[in-house]
C-alpha cells in the first residue's frame, strides 16, 4: 500500500527524485565503497518524514523493535541480510543469545521478539532469550497475544568471567534488543571472547542524537555533492541545548535562543524555495525517548509557557530518567496520509540492506506532530516486492517504486551516519 500525498511532490523534491534515479549506478557504487571503509550496525530503523518538498530522517534507532509490523513477504530479505551480518562476526556461529527489553505487558513488543527469533533461526542459529533482570534467577514465561510463548532465562557469566550465556548455552554472538536507556548493566561489561551487537556505547546511556546528526551532516554533504542537490532537501537543521531544567525553569533562555536560531534558518530556506508553510521545530531529549520528552514548537515563547504537566513530560522520560540535554531539530511536515490519517515511513535495515518497513499512522495527530505515541497503527511497506525496483520511465512524483527507492537511499545515508557515529564515539577505538 502506498498512501497519497496531501501535497504532491513539488519543485525541489521532484528534481531530487529525477537526479537520484539518473545517478542510481553511481549511488549504489558509492554505498558499496563506503561499506568497505565502515561497518554498518547489525540492524537499524529510521523514522522519516516526507513533506512533498523535503524528505528527511528525524530519528535513527539502533535497537529496533517493530519487526512484527513488517510484511511476511519481506522475511526472505531479512533472513539473507541476517546471514550476511552474522558471517562478518562469527562465520561458524551456531548459537545466538538475544537480550530483549523488560516490557512484561507489551504484547506487540514480544511479537517483535518472536519475529526476530524466526528470522535468525532461519539463518541456521539456535536462538534463546536472556533476561537482563539480574534479580531474576528462574525462567520467565511471556505469553504472546496471538498464541505461543517465549521463555526468558537468567544470564550467566562463564567460570573465567570472560563470556556470557545461559545454562547449557554458550553463544558466539550476543544481540541486544534493549536500548540501555538508564545504565549499562555490569553483567554486560568486560565480555572479551564474544561479539556484543550493537556495542554498549550504542545504548542511550551513552549515545546522543546530536552526535548522530553531526555524522549525518558529514555523510549528506558528500552525497549531495555527488548527486548535485541542496543537502537541506534531505537534512534537518539541528542544534544541541544543555543544562535545561523545565521544572526549575533554568536554562530556558538558552533553549529559546536556540529555537529562534533554528526557526530563522528554516524561514530562510522556505523563502528560497517559495514554501508557504509555517516553520516549526521539534524539541526532544538528546538521548532516546520512545516517543517521550518531545514537543512541537512554532514560537520560542511556547517553551516558557508550558503548564506543570507539560513540563513534567519534558523532564522525565523512559524508565523515569531525568532529562537536561535536548536537541532542537527542524520540524519536517508529513503530508502522507492513509485513510485520511497522518502517516510517516519507517525503514528497516539489517547490515547494509534495506529489508522492509512500515508506515506509522496516527488518526489523532497532525502533520507537524510526533506520531510515535499511543494510538499509532502500522501499515507494511512493500520493499520486498518487485515494486521496490525503480521505474526509470515514470514521470517524477508519480511512481510508488521510485518513492520507495528514495526512502531506501535516504535511510541508508542515516545507516552510514550511524556507522560513523559509532566509530567516533567508541571508548575503545583500537579494538573497534
Amino acid at each position: 500500500m502506498v498512501p497519497h500525498l496531501a501535497t504532491a511532490l513539488n519543485g525541489p523534491l521532484l528534481d531530487f527524485e529525477k537526479k537520484i534515479l539518473e545517478a542510481t549506478p553511481s549511488i549504489e557504487r558509492w554505498f558499496r565503497l563506503e561499506w568497505q571503509e565502515h561497518t554498518p550496525p547489525f540492524y537499524c530503523s529510521v523514522d522519516m518524514r516526507n513533506s512533498g518538498f523535503k524528505l528527511a530522517p528525524v530519528d535513527t534507532n539502533l535497537f529496533p523493535g517493530g519487526f512484527n509490523h513488517l510484511g511476511s513477504e519481506m522475511l526472505p530479505l531479512a533472513v539473507q541480510a541476517s546471514m550476511a551480518a552474522i558471517e562478518k562476526y562469527c562465520p561458524d556461529a551456531r548459537n545466538l543469545l538475544l537480550i530483549p527489553e523488560d516490557r512484561p505487558c507489551n504484547g506487540s513488543y514480544w511479537q517483535n521478539i518472536a519475529r526476530q527469533m524466526q528470522i535468525y533461526r532461519q539463518t541456521g542459529l539456535n536462538v534463546r532469550l536472556g533476561n537482563l533482570d539480574e534479580s531474576c534467577t528462574q525462567n520467565k514465561t511471556i505469553a504472546l497475544p496471538e498464541g505461543g510463548e517465549l521463555v526468558l532465562e537468567p544470564l550467566q557469566r562463564s567460570a573465567n568471567g570472560r563470556r556470557l550465556g545461559l545454562k547449557n548455552f554458550d553463544p558466539c554472538t550476543i544481540l541486544l534488543n534493549n536500548d540501555l536507556s538508564t545504565r549499562i548493566p555490569a553483567i554486560l561489561e568486560n565480555i572479551h571472547e564474544q561479539t556484543l551487537l550493537p556495542p554498549l556505547h550504542a545504548g542511550w546511556a551513552m549515545r546522543r542524537k546530536t552526535n548522530h546528526f553531526s555524522s549525518y551532516d558529514e555523510v549528506v554533504k558528500k552525497f549531495a555533492k555527488m548527486v548535485d542537490i541542496d543537502p537541506w532537501l534531505i537534512n534537518p537543521f539541528f542544534a544541541k541545548c544543555g543544562d535545561v531544567d523545565f521544572e526549575a525553569g533554568t536554562g530556558l533562555d538558552g533553549l529559546m535562543a536556540t529555537v529562534d536560531t533554528i526557526l530563522a534558518k528554516i524561514k530562510k530556506k522556505y523563502k528560497e524555495y517559495g514554501i508557504k508553510d509555517k516553520p516549526f521545530v521539534i524539541v526532544k531529549a538528546d538521548a532516546g525517548t520512545c516517543g517521550m520528552g518531545i514537543m512541537t514548537v512554532r514560537d520560542s515563547r511556547e517553551v516558557r509557557d508550558l503548564n506543570s504537566k507539560q513540563r513534567n513530560k519534558m523532564t522525565v522520560v523512559k524508565d523515569g530518567r531525568e532529562v537536561h540535554d535536548y536537541i532542537v531539530q527542524e520540524g519536517v511536515y508529513t503530508f502522507e496520509q492513509i485513510d485520511e490519517s497522518v502517516a510517516e515511513p519507517v525503514v528497516y535495515m539489517i547490515d547494509r540492506y534495506v529489508v522492509g518497513g512500515f508506515y506509522r499512522v496516527h488518526q489523532d495527530r497532525g502533520i507537524d506532530e510526533n506520531l510515535n505515541a499511543p494510538g499509532m497503527e502500522f501499515v507494511p511497506l512493500a520493499f520486498a516486492q518487485q515494486h521496490a525496483v525503480p521505474d526509470m520511465r515514470a514521470k517524477p512524483g508519480t511512481a510508488a517504486p521510485n518513492r520507495f527507492y528514495m526512502y531506501g537511499v535516504v535511510a541508508r545515508l542515516a545507516l552510514l551516519a550511524a556507522a560513523l557515529e559509532l566509530e567516533k564515539t567508541d571508548p575503545n577505538p583500537e579494538i573497534y
